[in-house]
């Protein structure tokens, strides 16, 4: 069912987004790859995704706090690929701090990254989907626009915001073929929970393995890490017919945590 159609998949170089990319491709999709890390290495991922789904790949450097570039990756996808007909909103960045100790700028950089960047991307989207009268749009949110936790007051107020467009945008696009929902996935194993677990211990005089046990997974009755694959699931299944009446929604992924 989504064989030819065209993904942008932001924050995609490693962790949930290179799994989301993947699993879309598997499926036939073409992607346009976005996300840091080394040139080299992000054209070896490009090309293997090719190679690995016969599907065409591109990748976009777009920084996330410039929205002139995220709207100019939108089109370039279009211009590459024909089309935009998934946008997955992932890129994201932490930091653990007091709110009394928080640094304005970090502050400013989660807000225009984990919230603004969605916004943007979705600006600019839209119009292309609504021509087509088809749409995907994945926000890669958390646990975290559900519930709160102590130290993070820009990214659980950064995801809260992500419930809250992700609502918005689905009432609008209701009736033109496209849907708008959130993941919600608690504790996923990434590069960003490993330095988060590090901040972690930092601030709460703590061992990265008491951390993980007391601290991380002490809220997930399941008592694991939710993996990139399961993640990469779900967003699947939200892009399929089955899941063509299901917008404004917000999926927990999180072990049982907000079932609490």
């Amino acid at each position: 069912m989504l064989k030819g159609k065209s993904a942008v998949v932001t924050g995609s170089t490693s962790g949930i987004g290179l799994a989301i990319a993947e699993t879309l491709a598997n499926e036939g999709v073409n992607i346009m790859l976005n996300g840091l890390g080394d040139a080299a290495k992000i054209e070896e991922q490009r090309a293997g995704l090719e190679k690995r789904f016969g599907i065409k790949a591109a990748y976009h450097p777009a920084n996330m706090t410039k929205p002139t570039e995220i709207a100019e990756m939108v089109k370039a996808t279009v211009d590459t690929m024909g089309s935009i007909d998934i946008l997955v909103n992932n890129a994201g960045i932490q930091h653990v701090s007091p709110v009394e100790e928080f640094p304005i700028e970090k502050w400013d950089a989660i807000i225009a990254i984990n919230l603004s960047a969605s916004f943007h991307a979705i600006r600019a989207a839209v119009p292309y989907m609504k021509k087509q009268g088809w749409g995907r749009i994945l926000q890669v949110a958390s646990v975290h626009a559900l519930v709160a936790s102590p130290y993070k007051a820009a990214y659980v107020s950064a995801k809260h915001g992500i419930a809250g467009l992700t609502k918005v945008v689905a009432l609008e696009v209701a009736q033109h073929g496209i849907t708008c929902n959130a993941l919600c996935p608690g504790y996923v194993w990434t590069p960003l929970v490993a330095g988060q677990v590090a901040d972690t211990a930092r601030v709460r005089n703590m061992t990265e393995e008491q951390v993980k046990k007391d601290v991380l997974l002490a809220a997930q009755p399941t008592k694991q890490f939710t993996t990139v694959e399961q993640v990469g699931g779900v967003a699947l299944f939200l892009c399929s017919d089955a899941a063509a009446n299901i917008t404004g929604t917000l999926q927990s992924i999180d072990g049982g945590w907000t079932a609490q």
